[in-house]
């Protein structure tokens, strides 16, 4: 898969060739649904190719087909002219038929895209930037608007991201599609007979009720919230709280905070803060009730899996989550930033085993009716049949 970019080039392959054009190639959501995206879409209709501003990482491995080309331009923090001249040079020895970049963080490459003859372009939205919860910043809104002209096609993930497109970016609804991303319900189900958790011995012992989130620990995913939340459930249910867990999954810049705060708080014990992991449906069935306490959000991919899990989701009431979680039925709302909020979200839970039952099952429901991994590669596909014809 990483070999030089002229064996991306196949001469007399009739199917066309996407390159996808992302920040980096590492654990996350967006990323996640790249891979999920290119290992579910039928080898014979498109070839692809995944062109990384920055670099990769192992991450790579989770690619399942053998003629997929990795290409990293090793992007340098900042300004980085250079880089588009690196990224020109790729595609103009990949000879894309399509070119799909993802987020604001690539949305230049637009441009480059053009310069070099690639005339079928898409652009997705997958979530925001801490630095910009909610696209109102108005630099990233002018570039938007600059370069909307030389993008073929948007997709957007969440309606919230799909109306913004719209209203604040001007983008025609017949240039811009809604796609939900997709969940392996087969890979994330319920835990059956003979589960054993990959949690520590002891961890999961019988009666205890573990909440838990899988994350990036950076500040738009707020960790710290939902570590508050958890402490702040001492308080509030002081006769359950013995028995409570939190399992937070993921690494990042605030994993040491999180895990430092939750020591100074006397409950260490209770919690199990591993790091990154590459059994995520295992540690999703260790769980009772799955938290999301992010800042803003496109389509999550985690609330999907907790959801073909068997989970409630408790998330912040901000970008697609309304779009997944529907209160009352698959699971709560709470305002972004509000820690005091979510635990009083969370505290209905440990006493209440029918509403966590009938929630989960019902949120196992919805990702098998309304979040197929077939319907995601259908509404992709259609995008790039309809961009490559009108080319």
């Amino acid at each position: 898969m990483t070999g030089p970019v002229a064996k991306a080039v196949r001469e007399g392959d009739p199917r066309p060739c996407v390159a996808h054009v992302i920040h980096r190639l590492d654990i996350g959501g967006m990323e996640n649904g790249l891979v999920n995206l290119i290992n579910h879409m039928p080898a014979d209709r498109f070839r692809h190719a995944i062109i990384c501003m920055t670099d990769y990482t192992d991450f790579r491995l989770r690619l399942q087909r053998e003629d997929v080309s990795l290409h990293a331009l090793h992007k340098r923090e900042g300004k980085d002219p250079r880089v588009h001249v690196r990224l020109w040079q790729v595609l103009r020895a990949l000879r894309p038929d399509v070119v799909h970049t993802r987020n604001f963080g690539t949305l230049e490459a637009q441009v480059t895209a053009a310069l070099a003859g690639v005339r079928a372009r898409v652009h997705g939205e997958h979530g925001w930037d801490v630095g910009d919860l909610d696209g109102t910043r108005d630099r990233n809104r002018r570039l938007r608007r600059l370069v909307r002209p030389l993008v073929g096609h948007y997709i957007a993930l969440s309606q919230h991201q799909k109306g913004y497109l719209r209203d604040a970016i001007g983008v025609s609804p017949s240039r811009l599609s809604h796609i939900f991303n997709g969940v392996d319900i087969d890979r994330f189900a319920p835990a059956s007979g003979g589960f054993v958790s990959p949690a520590p011995d002891g961890f999961r012992s019988p009666g205890t009720f573990v909440i838990g989130s899988v994350m990036r620990m950076q500040a738009v995913k707020a960790p710290l919230d939902l570590a508050r939340a958890f402490v702040a459930l001492r308080e509030r249910i002081p006769e359950v709280f013995p028995r409570l867990r939190l399992v937070m999954i993921g690494d990042g810049p605030l994993r040491a905070e999180v895990h430092e705060f939750l020591e100074q708080a006397g409950v260490a014990e209770q919690v199990w803060i591993p790091g990154a992991r590459e059994d995520i449906p295992d540690c999703l069935r260790t769980l009772d009730l799955f938290v999301l306490p992010s800042l803003a959000e496109g389509i999550c991919n985690t609330i999907l899996e907790a959801m073909a899990t068997g989970l409630p989701v408790v998330a912040t009431d901000v970008g697609g989550n309304p779009d997944l979680v529907q209160p009352g039925e698959t699971g709560a709302l709470v305002p972004a930033g509000d820690p005091d909020a979510m635990a009083r979200a969370l505290m209905a839970y440990p006493g209440d085993a029918s509403r966590t039952a009938r929630e989960g099952q019902a949120a196992r429901a919805r990702a098998e009716a309304a979040f197929s991994m077939e319907a995601m590669v259908t509404g992709y596909m259609a995008v790039y049949d309809r961009v490559l014809a009108r080319r």
